[in-house]
């Protein structure tokens, strides 16, 4: 699937679900990892990560439309378009757009495999873990402000 491919989905599901057409650009953004899509607020573009396209299939990529178009329809009619939105979560609710997308292969193996580490109070005995390091002469325990030890 191209941009061009995309610019039209975009505008068919726009019309399908919303009943409003779509007047801004719709595009694949390769940069994008953490997220399945995004709506620029500043000129109404919609970005769309490809590797959920390559990763999970057209029908993936239709709901993250969905969920984006729901931000895209609200913030033109001057309604409330945040996730925390009352608006934003009954408009979802209307259309059956997911709140979240399914995560990427890579971004579960990249969780899975990070370090965690393991630090222990020298007063209380409390552990604490971590998944970044930490200055051990910056921190103290959260109890009893004690000095901290790193476990191996």
């Amino acid at each position: 699937m191209e941009n061009n491919e995309l610019q039209q989905l975009v505008e068919e599901i726009s019309m399908k679900f919303f009943q409003k057409p779509f007047f801004h650009k719709a595009y694949f953004n390769k940069r994008l990892r953490a997220t399945g899509g995004r709506y620029l607020v500043h000129n109404s573009n919609i970005e769309i990560n490809y590797g959920h396209y390559e990763e999970h299939g057209e029908e993936e990529v239709v709901n993250i439309i969905k969920h984006e178009l729901c931000h895209y329809h609200l913030h033109l009619e001057g309604k409330g378009y945040r996730h925390r939105d009352r608006d934003f979560r009954k408009l979802m609710k209307e259309v059956n757009a997911p709140r979240f997308c399914q995560p990427l292969a890579k971004n579960i193996e990249k969780k899975q495999n990070s370090p965690i580490h393991l630090y222990q109070c020298t007063g209380c005995k409390i552990k604490y873990t971590r998944k970044r390091k930490i200055q051990l002469q910056k921190y103290r325990c959260g109890y009893c402000n004690g000095m901290l030890k790193k476990i191996e």
